[in-house]
């Protein structure tokens, strides 16, 4: 298969480009596309044959559900069956933006959509070439990252590329992502709605909208029998080598390093743009950032910097778990072989 590839400016979308990759997705084709937070993986949530593409493209299980990606509030209530009072203000508040909302469904998804659950997740992202995109195919669009599944997500079009290239019909080049990590994905059957999934949105954020907001506990176990929502269940997220996480001084982070490197193993390190002036020039590092919204930006493609070729393993610093720390964390616990406490 021949991946078409799209290059469109955020302030300049072209209506021809726009219109050819809306048109793939309506004749049932796999088309890759920015947003806010990571490049997702379209394909039309009607049609069951469509969204099965995804699935087949990026190795995905099938028990794992879809987000299903729409243009507007009223495209949104098509989906569902019921809205709680609290979701409107959700909605009025954060979206469009990086904020799922998981919602009684009816009918008008494909079922593999839903991966046989009751409820769906439903998104409006603020992209502006995703929501042309959305606009102009006319239909809600199922759109899990544009990954090999497992594998670190994609902020950039290079990376999907890198992944996807001949397993799927198109690609919008729309250059690098904003938030650099999925969306917040909260469980709204309830009376209090619950995060499944941290992200750009965070819990603090919610709760001056919201009032209470619980955390489901399964954000800390690895398997789910029935997830309600991507990331609950399978290992994400990780790179070509072991991956460690260190908690610790940066003393102790100097000295495993350099423990490592006199064992002989090849050692790649991610850290904050602080830590990293703790270590030698000889030393195989790459910087995420000086604050946790900049490291959650950079994460994947720090993530995804590190080769085979080049190390044997990856030692990284854990962060602040406060506001989109969280989901950093989260992401680099999924990620991670391990996890190593001084």
């Amino acid at each position: 298969m021949h991946t078409k590839v799209w290059k469109i400016n955020s302030t300049n979308i072209l209506d021809k480009d726009i219109h050819e990759a809306a048109e793939m997705l309506r004749a049932g084709d796999v088309v890759g596309f920015p947003t806010e937070t990571v490049y997702g993986l379209g394909a039309d949530a009607t049609n069951e044959t469509a969204v099965r593409k995804i699935f087949e493209a990026k190795g995905r299980p099938q028990d794992n559900p879809l987000i299903a990606h729409v243009a507007s509030e009223e495209q949104l209530t098509e989906l569902v069956t019921f809205i709680p009072d609290y979701v409107y203000k959700l909605i009025e508040a954060f979206s469009p933006g990086p904020l799922t909302y998981i919602l009684p469904a009816n009918e008008y998804c494909a079922q593999n959509v839903k991966a046989g659950l009751s409820t769906i997740g439903v998104r409006i992202p603020s992209h502006p070439v995703a929501l042309a995109l959305l606009q102009t195919a006319g239909k809600p669009v199922a759109a899990p990252s544009a990954n090999v599944s497992g594998k670190p997500s994609p902020t950039s079009a290079k990376h999907v590329y890198d992944d996807l290239n001949g397993r799927i019909a198109g690609l919008i080049d729309g250059g690098q992502t904003g938030v650099g990590l999925e969306s917040t994905v909260i469980d709204c059957t309830g009376e209090i709605p619950v995060i499944l999934r941290p992200g750009g949105i965070t819990k603090e954020q919610l709760e001056l909208e919201a009032g209470a907001v619980m955390v489901d506990p399964g954000l800390a176990v690895s398997s789910v029998d029935r997830p309600k929502a991507p990331g609950m269940k399978y290992k994400h997220y990780a790179p070509e080598v072991p991956l460690y996480l260190f908690t610790g001084s940066n003393q102790a982070l100097k000295d495993l390093v350099d423990k490592e490197k006199q064992a002989g193993n090849r050692v790649g390190v991610l850290v904050s743009d602080q830590t990293a002036e703790i270590f030698t020039e000889d030393t195989h590092i790459h910087k995420l950032g000086g604050t946790i919204e900049e490291i959650a930006s950079s994460l994947y493609d720090g993530l995804r910097f590190f080769k085979q070729a080049n190390v044997d393993k990856i030692i990284c610093e854990t962060f602040t778990e406060k506001g989109i720390g969280q989901a950093v964390m989260n992401r680099l616990r999924k990620a991670a072989d391990s996890e190593i406490k001084k």
